[in-house]
């Protein structure tokens, strides 16, 4: 019974991540990816009995503008780290492309 929980739990979650992940473009995917790696750490719940330490970031952040988006990442606050060492410009544009595509956080 567990197992079969636990593949519904996959098939649920993980299955609807990797369809909309095969529609992004090569620019999104970069973003995601590097999102991934340097954001999602503070910016998604790592658990559900776990704090999120960030905001949930999506499409609607900063108010939807792209520039903003891209200047806030770059240089940070003085919660966040600035990436504008860190990423190319091209990349901090990736970022802020691939979350255009997030929804409104649960």
């Amino acid at each position: 019974m567990r197992r079969g929980m636990t593949m519904l739990l996959f098939l649920v979650v993980l299955v609807p991540l990797g369809a909309r992940a095969q529609a992004l473009d090569d620019r999104q995917r970069l973003g995601m990816r590097l999102f991934n790696q340097s954001c999602r750490v503070c910016h998604v719940k790592p658990q559900l009995a776990s704090p999120q330490f960030a905001p949930a970031l999506s499409k609607d952040t900063l108010g939807g503008n792209d520039e903003a988006l891209r200047a806030f990442i770059a240089n940070g606050s003085a919660r966040m780290p600035g990436f504008k060492t860190h990423f190319r410009p091209e990349e901090i544009d990736a970022i802020a492309a691939y979350l255009r595509t997030l929804g409104p956080p649960n």
